[in-house]
């Protein structure tokens, strides 16, 4: 499992773009991770699924609120990571009114999560394999906090904890 000190492993995340841009069209667009962080200060946080209760009631609006206390404070992106696809992961952004706040990162098949050893299976509840719930703060690709949730907690990886690191 990633580590406070570890590099973040390289990987692919998919992001749904809704303005066409230089360089990203619209509709999903895929991204290096290791390109992604080159330089930058990042809020990175994890969660089991789009549209879920705690997921949509706490954890993105947290870090919508927090948005500019967090730029403040140094950060240069907000990212949230889920096991979803692309469109999912964008129609919950235009839901959760995230644009040009947190950047809404799909990992469709686990496979960053996985690099993580931050996978969940909940397979037995019909959801498959998914992202345990956490924070961190990475700096120029380097894990500097982690922020791990128990099984069915929300109490560390919320953006008044973040911002408390960053």
């Amino acid at each position: 499992m990633i580590k406070v000190g570890d590099t973040l492993p390289n990987g692919t995340l998919s992001e749904f773009i809704a303005v066409e841009t230089a360089g990203c069209s619209i509709g999903p667009n895929s991204f290096n991770v290791s390109d992604l962080v080159k330089g930058k200060k990042i809020a990175v946080f994890g969660l089991p699924g789009a549209f879920t209760p705690t997921c949509s009631a706490k954890h993105v609006p947290g870090y919508i609120v927090n948005y500019d206390a967090l730029k403040a404070k140094g950060v240069d992106e907000i990212w949230c990571v889920s096991v979803n696809d692309a469109f999912v992961m964008g129609a919950w952004a235009k839901e959760q009114h995230t644009d040009g706040k947190v950047r809404m990162f799909a990992d469709g098949s686990a496979a960053w999560t996985k690099a993580l050893g931050l996978e969940f299976d909940l397979t037995a509840k019909g959801m498959g394999v998914r992202m345990q719930r956490f924070s961190m703060l990475v700096v120029d690709g380097v894990v500097k906090t982690l922020n791990l949730e128990g099984p069915g907690k929300f109490e560390v990886s919320n953006a008044e904890t973040m911002l408390t690191q960053a």
